[in-house]
């Protein structure tokens, strides 16, 4: 693994740093190679359950270099990891800040956990760009329109208390404590069965943009194929035993 992004065995979660501190974690390209690397092992890991991603040295990220930005153009394949984020459950632990496509990043994940102070925003506006790592598509899921709006158009950003009150942000902090917290929200995570987890997961991400209907006919083959699996035999059973359950993910 790159410099750039250091990786950590936390049993079954990989805590995956951003490890640019000098330049603010800003995102370059072997920064974002290095990301890609760290999302590849934690969802091709039977090991691993689940993800945590930080920034080194009390920071998130603030996005992209646009030094390098200027010299290079955008870090290349940064889109790959804004579009698809992690297959497994990936949490982002957020201390300082995490601004334009730091908090595009922190948006691509499946949870937020950030440090009381924490500043969250899409300053891009102020610079010539435009938040287009997704945020404008995620931030109006999970926050007021108004607030989206807002955000995208003055580059304010808005505090943890208040993400946390619109429901953006999971779990609050102390600060310095952002990534305990994250830590223990995932290995609560990796103590269900991985399949039951996947499934979950993709069918709440699933569901933007469906009908009702639609939802339902797409939930039906993954009902199907779950339930007949050998961890949804497993887990009755266990319960029935009052025994923890052994998972295969099979």
């Amino acid at each position: 693994m790159a410099d750039e992004v250091l990786t950590e065995r936390r049993d079954r979660v990989l805590l995956i740093t951003l490890n640019r501190p000098k330049a603010k974690n800003s995102v370059n390209s072997a920064l974002a190679a290095a990301l890609i690397k760290a999302i590849e092992e934690l969802d091709s890991d039977d090991g691993l359950s689940a993800g945590v991603l930080t920034g080194a040295d009390g920071g998130f990220s603030a996005g992209m270099d646009l030094k390098a930005f200027a010299t290079e153009g955008p870090p290349k394949g940064f889109d790959q990891f804004l579009r698809n984020g992690a297959k497994k459950p990936l949490i982002a632990a957020i201390e300082g800040f995490a601004l334009a496509g730091g908090l595009e990043i922190a948006l691509s994940c499946d949870l937020l956990v950030a440090a009381k102070g924490v500043r969250l925003g899409i300053p891009e506006v102020g610079v010539g760009l435009f938040a287009a790592g997704g945020a404008l598509m995620r931030l109006p899921r999970l926050v007021p329109y108004g607030v989206a709006m807002e955000m995208a158009l003055t580059g304010d950003p808005i505090s943890v208390e208040a993400a946390a009150e619109y429901g953006m942000v999971a779990r609050i902090a102390e600060p310095g404590h952002a990534v305990d917290e994250a830590i223990a929200l995932a290995t609560r995570i990796a103590k269900n069965a991985p399949l039951s987890v996947a499934a979950s997961k993709m069918m709440i991400a699933d569901s933007f943009g469906r009908t009702e209907e639609e939802f339902w006919q797409h939930q039906t083959p993954v009902v199907r194929e779950l339930f007949a699996s050998n961890d949804a035999k497993e887990g009755p059973r266990a319960f029935a035993e009052k025994r923890a359950p052994k998972w295969t993910g099979t």
